[in-house]
């Protein structure tokens, strides 16, 4: 009895105010008994190579804390499988993803990134020497197209998320947004709308929703085949090439083409008063089998990174 509990591998769970997927998560995960146990990580201060307990970390928080990304930074140096690989989620930008999902072939709407309307103490007029000023506000509504959408590259939950219609409209918003790098991107006027919850980088649930109440829908044949299936491969390629576990991908759908909107949410909405019931079943199973393989036979994460191939 000793030995079996001794050989149980660890999952650990990093979370903030979400009340619902947490306790579920744990639950379904404890109750499988395929030698994983999850519990909550309790953290206090965490020194320099220090071993890691878990086999597998789930980071659902860090973007708010940084402390825990530091933390899971050196879990992951420690042999840590991380959801979702926290160098990897320090390096990304809304701006890159654009880009690369255009060189990958994912249809992307026209997206422009804009120098900051304000800048920290201490930076000075000498600092932004590289800098044009003004901006030609024509020329890059020329490219974008109106209306669009201006965002923070870093952003989530639809914070700093404005709609403008004339450039006067842009020019008042981007006034607004401070020291926020911001995006431009074109606005794409949808007949259908698609947010896709992805787990481990091909298990991807599209579901109908709808961004003006911000609701998902469940409606199991929203979706005609071949669009269905243009859609879940995208979200593969994109997840596949980003790395990312844990994410969602939004699809405004036009004239039957599907355009990637936003997927740099690697701790996506999992409420189950927000993604329904239906979907917040699958999400949590979904997580569980993820983890539950990733903590038995987990993929070579470490060694994408520069450094692993000087430690054993």
């Amino acid at each position: 009895m000793a030995e079996a509990k001794n050989n149980l591998k660890k999952v650990g769970l990093i979370v903030g105010r979400e009340w619902s997927f947490p306790p579920a998560f744990l639950e379904e995960v404890n109750s499988r008994d395929a030698g994983v146990v999850a519990e909550y990580v309790k953290l206090g201060g965490t020194r320099m190579n220090e071993p890691c307990p878990y086999a597998v970390l789930v980071d659902r928080i860090s973007h708010e804390i940084p402390y825990y990304r530091t933390y899971l930074k050196n879990a992951m140096l420690q042999g840590a499988y991380v959801i979702n690989n926290p160098f990897w989620w320090s390096a990304d930008d809304k701006f890159f993803e654009a880009s690369l999902a255009t060189r990958l072939g994912v249809t992307s709407p026209k997206t422009l990134a804009l120098p900051m309307k304000s800048y920290p103490e201490g930076v000075v007029t000498e600092s932004l020497r590289n800098l044009e000023y003004p901006l030609d506000w024509q020329a890059i509504t020329d490219y974008v197209g109106l209306p669009a959408i201006l965002k923070d590259a870093w952003g989530g939950g639809w914070r700093h998320v404005y709609r403008v219609d004339t450039i006067d409209e842009l020019v008042h918003a981007y006034d607004q947004t401070g020291t926020l790098c911001m995006i431009l991107q074109e606005f794409i006027e949808w007949d259908q709308y698609v947010r896709c919850i992805c787990v481990g980088q091909d298990n991807i649930m599209p579901i109908k929703y709808d961004p003006r109440e911000r609701r998902y829908l469940v409606e199991h044949n929203h979706l005609a085949p071949d669009l269905g299936e243009r859609i879940v491969r995208d979200a593969q390629t994109l997840n596949r090439a980003l790395g990312y576990d844990m994410n969602s991908v939004e699809f405004a759908v036009r004239d039957g083409v599907p355009y990637a909107i936003d997927f740099m949410n690697p701790a996506p909405d999992m409420d189950i008063n927000s993604i329904t019931p239906h979907y917040f079943e699958w999400a949590v199973k979904s997580m569980a089998d993820l983890c539950i393989e990733m903590a038995h036979n987990p993929k070579p994460q470490r060694e994408e990174l520069r450094w692993a191939r000087f430690i054993e």
